[in-house]
């Protein structure tokens, strides 16, 4: 059991395997908070996987949740969350899928406390965040806002 997801990048060479907190909303904020720290993306070096696994790892602490390996090794088509495909700290795609789900609506307080948990002189300034999490929302919730409208225009 779990709530279980794999994040990857087009070329599917490594992947991150969270065990718990895989839903779309999790993920889009460990993704935004890398972002936000101007972290290298995984597509451009392995530092990106770096980071993003140190930001995974500080936000669940303790010995699981977390695993790094090959793709093809990962437990992809799992049931729950699927895979999130990623790109300059963005998913632009999706496999396996089984359900909808949402975009993180809450991202201010989600980075506020991905934050607390990293280590003191790696936090942020919060004024920062709430400057980040404004232009996130903006972005992302305007274009699930769009795609509800045409997926309603489409039913008619």
């Amino acid at each position: 059991m779990g709530d279980r997801a794999v994040i990857t990048t087009k070329n599917k060479d490594v992947g991150v395997y969270l065990h718990w907190d895989g839903t779309m909303d999790f993920v889009e904020g460990f993704l935004a908070y890398c972002d936000l720290k101007e972290y290298r993306s995984p597509e451009v070096d392995d530092y990106g996987w770096a980071r993003l696994c140190q930001v995974i790892g500080n936000y669940f602490g303790g010995k699981l949740s977390v695993g790094v390996d090959r793709y093809e090794k990962l437990d992809t088509d799992n049931y729950d969350n699927g895979v999130y495909i990623i790109e300059n700290w963005e998913i632009i795609g999706r496999e396996y899928q089984h359900y909808k789900d949402y975009h993180q609506d809450n991202m201010d307080e989600f980075l506020l406390e991905i934050n607390r948990r990293m280590p003191k002189h790696e936090q942020v300034p919060s004024y920062e965040i709430f400057s980040y999490a404004k232009k996130w929302n903006e972005k992302h919730l305007k274009e699930e806002k769009d795609t509800e409208e045409g997926d309603l225009n489409n039913d008619r």
